[in-house]
């Protein structure tokens, strides 16, 4: 299967201060605020949507495309990638922004000051689909995830147009698109990814009921945190699988996004809805136990094992059958 996914390509740069924010700032003096900090730790990380969720799906042995806008400064990360069994070829290089950056310090309280740097993200939206199709002999999926807004309309418009089956995974960017817009992105997907919280909020801005939701979309996918994920649609009963349970936690930063890989690799090899629930369930607790989106390994005979433990032998067995 050909699998195209389109969204943002960013590093987070994450800065510990050893101290408290509170402590430097003067109650009386907050209209004129000037402040620094020393950090004693950074942690420069590989992140993004897209580039997360390519990254997992190399881990299960399913090559895709991304589709995303970088700056010049993306050559080590493309190696990274391309490592990885990602195809980086349709990524578009800026030639004047640098690629999308999260900075964020945490201090001891665990309060945070973050921004968020576009920069080449917006370029996104001069990336047409026919030309990646056409490079890689036709696409069979499009994942639209969180990325600049208007590249989001325009893939969705196009998969429409040119009858690509896509995948409506808008994540953050609910919160800042109008309903006309988020109808604009659901309408027609063969699956759409919400989390719980983005699920309610889908509802409140489009209007729409959730009966509506379903007759526009194949299944509404809504991920559940430590509960799992559930699958609805107006064909068939709702489905709902339960992850494996975590050694250790991690960062969750990216656990959403090897859930998505996950499932996206078992609909590659075709292995049925729950199959490829519990095979991203999986992946996503793999993620989790990881300090980073892109730090976790998968060993196929630990995973394997693993997964048989908690979803039983004959699963893990269909499963196993299909990853190389």
């Amino acid at each position: 299967m050909r699998i195209a996914v389109t969204g943002s390509i960013a590093t987070d740069h994450l800065m510990t201060y050893p101290g408290r924010f509170t402590e430097q700032l003067v109650a009386d003096r907050l209209e004129q605020v000037s402040l620094s900090f020393l950090v004693d730790e950074l942690v420069v990380r590989r992140g993004g949507v897209a580039p997360n969720i390519t990254f997992g799906l190399g881990q299960l042995g399913v090559s895709s495309i991304l589709v995303g806008a970088v700056g010049r400064d993306f050559d080590d990360y493309r190696s990274w990638l391309e490592r990885h069994g990602v195809d980086t070829a349709s990524v578009h290089v800026s030639e004047t922004k640098h690629t999308a950056r999260f900075l964020c310090t945490t201090d001891t309280d665990f309060n945070q000051i973050a921004s968020f740097y576009a920069g080449a993200m917006s370029e996104a939206r001069d990336i047409e689909l026919k030309p990646v199709a056409d490079r890689v002999g036709g696409l069979d999926l499009v994942v639209i995830s969180a990325n600049d807004p208007d590249a989001m309309l325009r893939h969705t418009q196009e998969c429409r147009d040119r009858g690509y089956r896509f995948i409506a995974d808008p994540g953050q960017q609910l919160a800042r698109m109008d309903g006309d817009a988020i109808r604009e992105l659901v309408d027609g997907a063969e699956y759409l990814f919400t989390n719980e919280y983005e699920h309610g909020l889908l509802l409140q801005s489009t209007g729409w009921s959730h009966a509506e939701v379903l007759e526009r979309v194949g299944s509404w996918v809504t991920t559940l945190g430590a509960k799992g994920v559930q699958v609805e649609s107006t064909s068939q009963p709702t489905v709902e699988v339960t992850p494996p349970k975590e050694k250790q936690k991690g960062d969750p930063t990216g656990v959403g996004d090897a859930l998505r890989a996950g499932f996206l690799a078992g609909l590659s090899h075709e292995l049925g809805l729950e199959r490829s629930l519990q095979l991203g369930c999986t992946l996503a607790t793999v993620s989790l136990e990881a300090d980073g989106p892109q730090e976790y390994q998968v060993e196929r005979e630990s995973f394997l094992a693993r997964f048989a433990e908690h979803y039983g032998d004959a699963a893990a067995g269909e499963v196993g059958a299909k990853l190389r």
